[in-house]
């Protein structure tokens, strides 16, 4: 903090201010890394997540290239400095990370460390990850650490700030998981009863033509066809039921390519020509993506069963430091307030609740005979 206290308070307060803006683990741990190093002055920053295999769950590093990142290969195990912080959880300030007695090496490509401070992140009596910088970029006489007690104080501040944000983002991934895991069930619940029904239809229908047959070839033939045509409903229910139920794959593929994929399918599982045009889209946090995917379902989920749409169209576009969602159908239409007003939401509450969830808005426009169009629109990270 040789800048002064006024400035010094003024870098973590900006800091920890950036830690709030993130509830994605990994983000927190970004940010947490890169204002203890550029706080601090140092030439390395890092922080690890233990796992329960003497390895990391997380490793995350500030001031490494993604090439020197590859060429230093595997993520460290549990081990010298690393493994006394995070099992003995008191700060360690030394002079020459080298020098010390439980120092063991590290990979060719690693670059070489001397001055080092660490500290142990801890929620109460435990120990979430280690937090630490070396190389102060200050001069320093040989043989004396760059890393002062007043640094060691900051730091602590930044570890402490980092355990109530890494505690938040824990809780936050776990509800996440809830959530989706409270979707399935009742994607599942739906699915049984839409297929039960069908299928009950179909038995009953099969049933009338098969006494029919004999007495009154006419009318079983017209049976018959009501059993293809409630087989093929019962199939289309199946196949968007196996596609709302699958996992987004938003972490691996992002919101375009997961979109795009189950359109496709969609495309494929349904009479209607489904299509799908994206522009200009900025990737955005975790949680409006997910909630633009779970919008842009069920709007998709209403077009391809209730409409009667020949063509339903999905767009992604980019606006300002956001994006907008826009399904468009050219079916049977419907007027919005007579539907609020028969109780039927068609899931327009749960997609306005998903949009203003993530700080967006949802607008619907449809009348009988002119098609609809639902846009949910979502401000920027």
């Amino acid at each position: 903090m040789s800048q002064g206290p006024r400035s010094g308070l003024a870098a973590v307060s900006s800091a920890l201010l950036a830690m709030s803006r993130h509830l994605e683990v990994r983000d927190v741990l970004k940010t947490i890394v890169a204002s203890a190093r550029e706080l601090l002055h140092a030439q390395y920053a890092a922080l690890g997540v233990p796992d329960d295999h003497g390895g990391f769950s997380q490793f995350v590093v500030d001031g490494v290239s993604d090439a020197q990142w590859k060429a230093i290969g595997p993520l460290p195990r549990q081990h010298g400095i690393l493994a006394a912080m995070l099992h003995d959880a008191r700060p360690e300030r030394l002079a020459d990370v080298r020098k010390d007695p439980r120092f063991e090496g590290w990979p060719s490509a690693h670059p070489d460390l001397a001055d080092f401070l660490g500290l142990p992140i801890r929620d109460g009596d435990e120990v979430l990850g280690a937090l630490f910088l070396a190389n102060k970029d200050c001069a320093k006489p040989k043989g004396s650490c760059g890393f002062t007690e007043e640094d060691e104080e900051l730091l602590a501040i930044l570890a402490q700030h980092a355990a109530i944000a890494l505690t938040n983002a824990r809780l936050y991934e776990r509800s996440r998981e809830l959530t989706i895991a409270e979707e399935r069930s009742r994607l599942a619940h739906e699915l049984h009863d839409a297929v039960s029904q069908k299928l009950f239809s179909l038995r009953l229908t099969a049933q009338a033509a098969a006494a029919l047959v004999d007495r009154d070839p006419a009318r079983a033939k017209g049976e018959l066809h009501q059993v293809a045509a409630l087989a093929a409903e019962a199939a289309d229910e199946l196949r968007a039921a196996v596609v709302e139920l699958r996992p987004a794959a938003l972490d691996e593929d992002g919101l375009i390519a997961t979109l795009r994929t189950q359109i496709q399918v969609l495309d494929r599982a349904h009479t209607a020509r489904v299509t799908f045009t994206s522009n200009g889209f900025r990737a955005l946090p975790a949680a409006q993506e997910e909630a633009v995917l779970r919008v842009a379902q069920e709007a998709l989920h209403n077009a391809l069963r209730h409409s009667g749409a020949p063509h339903v169209d999905v767009s992604v576009q980019r606006r300002g430091g956001g994006a907008v969602l826009r399904v468009t159908d050219d079916g049977s239409g419907f007027d919005p307030k007579t539907v609020r007003r028969a109780g039927r939401h068609l899931g327009l509450v749960s997609m306005r609740d998903r949009a203003s969830g993530v700080g967006g808005t949802l607008t619907v426009e449809s009348a009988p005979g002119k098609g609809t169009t639902i846009e949910m629109e979502v401000p920027g990270g």
